[in-house]
């Protein structure tokens, strides 16, 4: 990690027609302290002054504008692809947008980064950052049974009681049940669109991996549970204010997921937008949320997640496609090939993506592109010199 000092303050100007970067707005030298960016801004620095090639990096940044996805600007192919919603959708979706942040500084930017979006299951990696939040403060202990904590009923039937917090998280949990009017069996054009599933028998808990938005959803709910406040409330004061976000982002719960929690109506949240809903939020926030987990949930020297935690987070599961609690790795250099084995990675469909590349000091926000986004990573990869 590159090591900053907030005692000088150096402003530099950077412009390039691709706005690469832009005026600095904040303190950087070198010191033994990391630069985390405060809110409301993050230190901008010319790429070459970070040893990377400036026509190499705007290279593969209009390789990532030359990419944006085909669907519509409107959205209107939501439920032929996901099934009848059951919360809000934008009526308007951004074009293509991203921000890579290199030894904790702003190399590039491009497109309206601001614009507040919903990044589709990014917001799974979300709901394990709450879950270690969890565990941080003793609330859960991963390889417990959910049941253990949670009495409101989804886990009384014989198969649903072994299922464990590490289970939901690795999605191998194989709850059964029909949360918020979906059935965790995924059968049905209706209910599922194109992502409707075949037929099939259940497995234990713990012993097969399906990736289901129904038994994220239940995990969602289960948080809730155990927190006894929405999710949204907990990641906010415990993860999103600590690390300088802003204030546009919003989790927007289905119109019909609401519990009862001490005589108040409480909202549970969902680990994506297959049903509408979701996380909205823009470029910068999720780059934040990236750069928290390329620090090992360290911000600023306030370990907001248990280092011990990330690290299992970001260790296989046993059965699933090289994932871990609800993040995408790449041990196996198949989910985002041409990068390290360390690299791993948020994925909403659109795609909305956050990847982060321990080995390179980066993380790279790419929203709205076609293709796998290593595309894009690997090329501002190959621009760094030293």
């Amino acid at each position: 990690m590159m090591t900053v000092s907030r005692r000088s303050l150096l402003v530099i100007s950077l412009t390039t027609a691709l706005g690469l970067a832009l005026p600095a707005t904040g303190a950087f030298a070198a010191d033994n302290a990391a630069y985390f960016p405060p809110a409301g801004e993050w230190a901008r620095k010319d790429p070459a002054q970070l040893g990377m090639d400036p026509a190499a990096l705007a290279a593969a940044i209009q390789f990532a504008q030359s990419r944006e996805t085909e669907r519509p600007l409107d959205l209107s192919d939501q439920e032929a692809v996901f099934g009848t919603r059951l919360g809000s959708m934008p009526t308007k979706r951004a074009h293509t947008n991203g921000v890579v942040i290199y030894k904790g500084y702003v190399v590039a930017e491009f497109g309206d980064t601001r614009f507040v979006d919903p990044t589709y299951s990014v917001a799974k990696s979300m709901l394990a950052t709450v879950a270690g939040v969890a565990v941080r403060d003793g609330r859960i202990q991963v390889n417990d049974p959910v049941a253990k904590t949670v009495n409101d009923g989804g886990y009384a039937a014989p198969h649903n009681a072994p299922v464990t917090w590490k289970q939901h998280l690795q999605q191998e949990s194989e709850w059964e049940g029909e949360l918020w009017g979906k059935h965790s069996n995924f059968i049905g054009k209706e209910s599922f669109g194109k992502g409707e599933k075949k037929p099939r028998s259940i497995k234990a808990p713990g012993s097969f991996y399906e990736y289901n938005d129904t038994r994220v959803n239940r995990f969602a709910l289960s948080l809730l549970r155990v927190f006894g406040q929405s999710v949204p409330d907990v990641f906010q004061q415990q993860v999103m204010d600590p690390i300088g976000a802003s204030s546009t982002w919003k989790w927007v719960p289905y119109h019909n997921s609401y519990v009862e929690v001490n005589g108040k109506q409480v909202p549970s949240v969902s680990g994506g937008t297959r049903w509408g809903g979701g996380m909205w939020i823009d470029s910068w926030d999720m780059a934040r949320f990236g750069y928290l987990w390329l620090n090992e949930g360290n911000w600023g020297g306030k370990q907001i997640l248990p280092a011990s935690y990330v690290k299992e987070a970001l260790t296989p599961s046993a059965h699933g496609p090289d994932y871990g609690y609800l993040w995408w790795l790449n041990t196996k250099g198949k989910n985002l090939p041409g990068m390290p084995a360390t690299a791993f990675a948020a994925l909403g469909a659109g795609s909305n993506d956050i990847v982060v590349s321990p080995e390179h000091d980066l993380v790279i926000v790419w929203r709205w592109h076609a293709g796998n986004a290593a595309e894009f990573a690997t090329r501002v990869i190959a621009a760094i010199r030293k």
